[in-house]
């Protein structure tokens, strides 16, 4: 039994070299839908994954009471190795460098080419918009020692329906920024004072396990669509 416990290690530093591979033609035939060159479209998928490691503390909760900080949660692993928690009498809000502040960033490039499209396009992406905020808003909940959490695909799927519903035309990059922005405001902003509520040592937004994965949700819509 003594040696099982080294299988979540293993198990993990084959994630850590599989995911990558398997992710990365999916990221880059979605960019690609998106408008991207393929070089370009390379460095943004490798800018996701390398950001994905960095998170930039935005805002610090003093408590009185001592919360559970986790390294490992905003890579959706809290838990897996107890002896390496800590415990804070503080709560960290982060932003996740590839999970949120790149995917926002190819969402307002994207939403700029929308718009000079015209007033169709425009209209059909705030109404995608919107309506993924509502759902992501209702369905992500608050999870002792995680932060908000919600089902990662499902704003991908609404998301790449609303865009073939509303402006077939420009489904992709409408999908794109429908499933970047719906979680980020939805689950995530308008849940941020939720975060006082629970017992957490850091809520990384865009990290996955702590958020909901804004980028997959993102590359995935526009994949569907």
């Amino acid at each position: 039994m003594r040696g099982l416990s080294w299988l979540p290690l293993v198990f993990f530093l084959v994630l850590l070299v599989l995911l990558p591979l398997v992710f990365s033609q999916l990221f880059t035939a979605a960019l690609i839908k998106l408008k991207l060159d393929p070089p370009t479209a390379l460095l943004v998928v490798i800018g996701i994954f390398l950001g994905s490691a960095i998170n930039i503390p935005v805002k610090r909760i003093s408590r009185e009471e001592s919360v559970p900080v986790d390294p490992l949660a905003v890579f959706g692993l809290q838990g897996w190795w107890p002896s390496i928690q800590r415990v804070h009498r503080e709560t960290i809000i982060a932003v996740n460098v590839g999970g949120c502040l790149i995917p926002v960033t190819l969402a307002i490039y994207e939403t700029a080419h929308v718009a000079a499209a015209g007033v169709k396009p425009l209209t059909g992406l705030l109404l995608a918009i919107f309506l993924n905020t509502m759902v992501c808003y209702w369905m992500a909940k608050p999870i002792e020692g995680i932060g908000i959490a919600m089902p990662g695909l499902f704003p991908a799927l609404l998301a790449a329906v609303s865009a073939l519903l509303f402006v077939p035309d420009h489904a992709p990059p409408i999908a794109f920024v429908a499933g970047v922005l719906g979680p980020l405001i939805g689950a995530d902003l308008l849940h941020l004072r939720d975060i006082e509520k629970i017992a957490t040592g850091i809520a990384s937004i865009g990290g996955a396990g702590t958020f909901d994965g804004i980028v997959l949700s993102g590359i995935v819509a526009a994949y569907l669509a």
